[in-house]
């Protein structure tokens, strides 16, 4: 199991982002101790800019992880990225006509 630390305040979308994209990212399931940078001066100080933060177990930081090539490296030096997972984020979409489509006037229709 991956643990990380999250510098986070309440309200923060983008830490939910960042929430949601390591836990797609990660190759094993991953618990966050999150920590509420409002509750001291000293964190805010530190992180209130930076929010969200990844802190892995030996102190090393990652700052706008919510960006996908940030966080897909930050992981992948760990040993903690799904490349698979990774590749569904980064592949282009797929733009085939489903079976028995047609299109007409601009619109697509299922036959």
């Amino acid at each position: 199991m991956i643990q990380l630390s999250l510098y986070t305040t309440m309200g923060c979308h983008l830490c939910s982002q960042l929430e949601a994209l390591v836990t797609a990212l990660a190759n094993q399931k991953v618990w966050l101790h999150h920590i509420e940078i409002s509750e001291d001066d000293a964190l805010v100080e530190r992180y209130g800019v930076r929010i969200p933060v990844l802190v892995d177990g030996d102190g090393n930081e990652l700052d706008r992880g919510f960006e996908l090539e940030r966080l897909s490296a930050w992981l992948r030096e760990r040993g903690w990225l799904d490349e698979a997972a990774l590749a569904g984020f980064t592949a282009p979409p797929d733009t085939t006509a489903p079976i028995g489509a047609y299109e007409r006037g601009g619109r697509r229709f299922l036959s």
